[in-house]
């Protein structure tokens, strides 16, 4: 395995033009930044205190094969100028082909409708992006420099940030960009007494389900893709017990064609509202309703920004489940497994709420709310795993660095309570809703602003138009220079 050097930054700089751009979190949105930032001449200083998240991040941390991207590989590249380029990678990292990395301009080579529509495991994309970081550290060494350390705090000058990392260190930077990703969820409030053998709030954690007996009863909190993963490694792992899992509305994510579909480009629908839902309702009637939702995705942002807050959060409150299972979907050889588990008696979904949660010896005995009823279920089970997603309320036991920033009224919440609030540019806004020149945030803590903002293809679009506001390159481009 190729090693990360940390090479040693100047602590001080003549002026604000030679300062680097200070990037905390490593993540995909972090590391994808840094690549694009070095790409521009951008001198990029990168803080990640957990080297196992370093170009991984929460999502592509896993060491789990079953763990399988919801999205099909011929549109997981990481370049936005270059969509197959994650495709040749796998050519090459699966049958040699070393001169396949090149463009396809440079090196045309056909790639198989089979190769295209995989859905590759998770820790395999973690490799792909770690091996973009390394390139692009190898082409300009001297301009990148890896802190391994935790950034707890920031002073604002007149021409810079300075960052303070926990060892003492300071980092002088033109800019800082917050990109520290999804955050690790809290427990559920009914769930916040029990022991944490008994109820694990991190689905994420190896030690969820570690120690299970081959008839033990699971209950998994949340019916999402987060769900999922928990049920692939349970039955990877070859346990054989029963699985409840429960929300809301009890909606699980909808399946993935085995192909396709491939959606063309449609003009932007032109109304927002509940006319927009009639739409998409309508045009599911004439086509796949797997095109008709991926027709509008290129919108999304845009139609996202056409409502008021009021106008989103009914959305939220209302349409957002629906939209998650449609939008966020399984692998077909997912898809079978969870259906031969529900065949099986072993998997159950159900829609409903946790009223209560008492342990009992070693198990743990729930009162379930079945949804639109008055009655109340009793569920004994061994273990508890919530998997409602990670945290969005950045005020929710925020680390060092996002407290001070709260503190200095520098950010805020955004309305929706889903992550930081910042403009379309990606500035951070103050608590008077101004944008801060020097501060900024990519990836899903910037959802309030754009909705879409936590998929590969979203976020590819972002750091790469973040990457070209920092370094000023959109001018030049725009100026046609």
């Amino acid at each position: 395995m190729v090693e990360i050097a940390a090479h040693p930054l100047p602590v001080s700089f003549p002026s604000s033009a030679n300062l680097p751009i200070a990037i905390v979190g490593a993540g995909f949105s972090g590391t994808l930044l840094a690549i694009n930032l070095l790409a521009q001449g951008a001198h990029v200083v990168l803080v990640e205190r957990q080297r196992e998240k370093l170009a991984r991040g929460l999502a592509y941390q896993t060491h789990q094969p079953e763990h399988l991207l919801n999205v099909r590989a011929n549109n997981m590249s990481a370049h936005a100028d270059d969509p197959d380029h994650f495709l040749r990678w796998l050519d090459h990292a699966e049958n040699g082909r070393e001169t396949d990395l090149l463009s396809t301009e440079e090196h045309p080579h056909t790639l198989s409708e089979e190769q295209a529509n995989r859905f590759v495991p998770r820790v395999l994309y973690g490799r792909y992006l770690r091996e973009q970081l390394m390139k692009a550290m190898a082409n300009a060494p001297a301009r990148f420099t890896l802190k391994e350390q935790d950034a707890v705090d920031v002073e604002w000058r007149q021409d810079r940030a300075v960052l303070q990392l926990d060892s003492g260190e300071v980092v002088h930077a033109a800019s800082l960009v917050l990109a520290t990703g999804h955050v690790e969820p809290q427990p559920l409030p009914v769930l916040a007494h029990l022991p944490p053998d008994l109820a694990v709030s991190n689905p994420w954690s190896p030690r969820a389900i570690e120690g299970l007996r081959p008839d033990d009863h699971v209950l998994l909190v949340g019916t999402g893709l987060t769900m999922v993963d928990v049920a692939m490694s349970l039955e990877e792992a070859g346990w054989r017990g029963k699985i409840t899992a429960c929300s809301r509305r009890g909606l699980m994510p909808r399946v993935h064609a085995e192909t396709g579909p491939h959606a063309p480009p449609v003009f932007p629908p032109q109304k927002h509202g509940s006319w927009l839902l009639r739409y998409l309702r309508e045009r599911s009637r004439q086509v796949d309703w797997r095109q008709a939702v991926d027709e509008i995705r290129p919108h999304a942002q845009s139609l996202w920004r056409l409502h008021d807050a009021d106008e989103q959060a009914r959305f939220l409150r209302h349409l957002r489940p629906w939209w998650d299972v449609h939008r966020h979907r399984m692998a077909p050889q997912v898809a079978q497994r969870l259906a031969a588990m529900h065949q099986e008696g072993r998997l159950t979904a159900l829609a409903g709420r946790i009223q209560t949660a008492e342990q009992t010896g070693d198990g743990v005995q729930v009162t379930l709310q079945p949804r639109g009823t008055d009655r109340l279920e009793e569920l004994n089970v061994t273990r508890i795993i919530t998997c409602t997603g990670p945290q969005g309320d950045i005020a929710v036991k925020p680390a060092h660095l996002m407290a001070n920033l709260l503190g200095q009224k520098r950010a805020r919440p955004d309305v929706h309570r889903m992550g930081l609030d910042v403009d379309r540019l990606g500035h951070v806004l103050n608590t008077a809703g101004q944008p801060q020149p020097r501060l900024f945030a990519v990836g899903p803590m910037t959802r309030g602003e754009a909705w879409e903002t936590v998929a590969v293809p979203d976020i590819r679009r972002q750091v790469w138009q973040l990457a070209r506001t920092l370094t000023g390159s959109h001018w030049v481009e725009g100026d046609g220079l």
